[in-house]
């Protein structure tokens, strides 16, 4: 199949054509890799190759919705039996470890008829917004390769946006699957809390914070992807409520008209740029004109504290997977970027009690989410505070690294979040990405979508949070605005 006529279609188009005997699973899984060896070397998009496995697959004709199309997994959590899994870690690569089973969402996936070929770069154990392992190197934007693709991400978006394959697995703790899909241009949506699975090595991420799913170029492939994926597992720690039909079939239908509020502040207090002012008022109109009422409004909800509680979590998570991979392949403090060590650093120290306090702040949080959605259908804010920057320009500056090096040496480097600082830390870490953090912590379904290019031709995605358990209305309003303003063709004219 030529290159030409792939970038046509997406997953469900494809699957189509194998279906009807046009093109075989074989011949798709060729093109994708032809244009892998193509645009890669450029991109770094992907970094894990299992070549061998997929042409075994291929063969075998898979059947299913998504029959014979080629997928990418993230190396993060995303295993697959028998290949090697890093989840963008030197401690992991050098360890040489190869996975004994795969989790639940690549077995779900691998049902509905994909046909999985390479792991995704993502930084190191997903805790940044952008793509740049050490383990790896950089991830590069298709629409301006001096740009980063986003995280954590940031390699799926990167393939899906150039080409390589029209859906790539993604996960989101803290928005990585909303920042790279705004920072690249493509349809991604965060599920409900529990609505997808982890095992079965784990329960959940992060109490239920992070969820698994893909990045798509079209609604409908995200919805499809969806009802192939969702539902419990025997290791679940609860089951969240059914969709009332499958997600393919609800997107046929007009949402009725809704009522959204938005919102551009950033909730820390940080700089928003022009890019993402525009891209809300852009989105506002063009809801306005199907018929949907748009007014400003934000929950009240304290910014800050929300980040704060996001932030002290997230690092100590970060903290356990230090000592998980330490303990489980003997990695040393060397195998771990400087950033990683500061972070956890600062988790490990955290009390007990502290901790706890975070997590009953999340429930409140919660309740105030409920009440808001009592006035509105949902939440509309920018996805990322501007377009995506340039590879290098987010990393700690040069004249902290040896004063993070002598007090990780000396275990003082917890001192750095204490009183005030921790503000300064908050607003260092998510001042790019301050909006993305509430879905996670409140486990709500939100999505974003590329409705809006900067005179650079570089995009910046519009964020919809809804209430719990309702991605349908999510993706009803996603197909209807997909409909309005096609971004499909945007696509075509990526030229890495």
């Amino acid at each position: 199949m030529k290159y030409s006529e792939y970038i046509q279609y997406d997953g469900l188009g494809l699957a189509q054509l194998v279906q009807s005997k046009q093109v075989t699973a074989s011949e798709l899984l060729d093109t994708a890799w032809q244009r892998y060896e193509l645009v890669n070397p450029k991109l770094n998009a992907i970094v894990i190759t299992m070549h061998r496995q997929a042409q075994d697959n291929a063969q075998k004709n898979p059947s299913g919705l998504f029959s014979g199309v080629p997928f990418l997994l993230k190396d993060l959590h995303q295993e697959y039996q028998g290949v090697a899994t890093s989840f963008g870690s030197n401690a992991l690569k050098k360890a040489q470890h190869i996975s004994s089973q795969h989790t639940e969402i690549v077995k779900r996936w691998e049902d509905a008829g994909m046909v999985p070929f390479a792991l995704t770069n993502t930084p190191e154990f997903g805790i940044k917004g952008i793509t740049e392992p050490k383990a790896w190197g950089a991830c590069h934007n298709p629409w301006n390769l001096k740009h980063n693709s986003g995280g954590s991400s940031g390699g799926s978006a990167s393939a899906v946006a150039a080409g390589i394959v029209p859906i790539a697995g993604a996960s989101d703790g803290g928005g990585s699957i909303r920042i790279p899909a705004s920072y690249c241009g493509l349809f991604g949506l965060k599920p409900s809390r529990g609505r997808t699975p982890w095992g079965p090595k784990i329960s959940e991420a992060m109490h239920g914070a992070v969820s698994q799913h893909v990045l798509t170029k079209t609604v409908r492939d995200s919805a499809a992807m969806l009802d192939a994926a969702q539902g419990a597992e025997h290791g679940s720690l609860f089951k969240i409520e059914a969709p009332q039909g499958k997600y393919l079939e609800l997107i046929q239908h007009t949402p009725r008209p809704l009522k959204i509020a938005f919102n551009t502040d950033s909730p820390i207090g940080t700089a928003v740029s022009q890019d993402a002012k525009d891209a809300i008022l852009h989105t506002a109109k063009l809801l306005a004109s199907l018929g949907h009422h748009v007014e400003e409004a934000k929950p009240n909800i304290e910014g800050m504290q929300l980040a704060k509680d996001f932030i002290s979590t997230w690092f100590s998570q970060c903290a356990f997977t230090v000592q998980q991979f330490k303990r489980e392949f003997g990695a040393k403090d060397q195998d771990f970027e400087l950033d990683t060590l500061a972070i956890a650093a600062f988790g490990a120290k955290a009390a007990a009690l502290d901790y706890i306090q975070n997590l009953n702040n999340w429930g409140m949080h919660v309740q105030k989410m409920n009440q808001f959605f009592e006035d509105y259908d949902l939440y509309l804010t920018p996805s990322t505070a501007s377009v995506a920057p340039k590879n290098g320009e987010i990393k700690t500056p040069a004249w902290q690294t040896p004063i993070l090096k002598g007090l990780l040496k000396l275990d003082q480097a917890h001192l750095l979040a204490k009183g005030k600082l921790v503000e300064h830390l908050v607003k260092n870490n998510l001042k790019w990405v301050p909006f993305t953090q509430l879905a996670n912590i409140t486990g709500l379904p939100a999505m974003s979508l590329p409705l809006y290019w900067n005179k650079n031709n570089l995009p910046l995605g519009s964020q919809f949070i809804a209430p719990f358990g309702r991605e349908d209305l999510l993706l009803q309003l996603a197909a209807q605005l997909e409909q309005a303003q096609p971004w499909l063709p945007k696509y075509q004219g990526i030229i890495v």
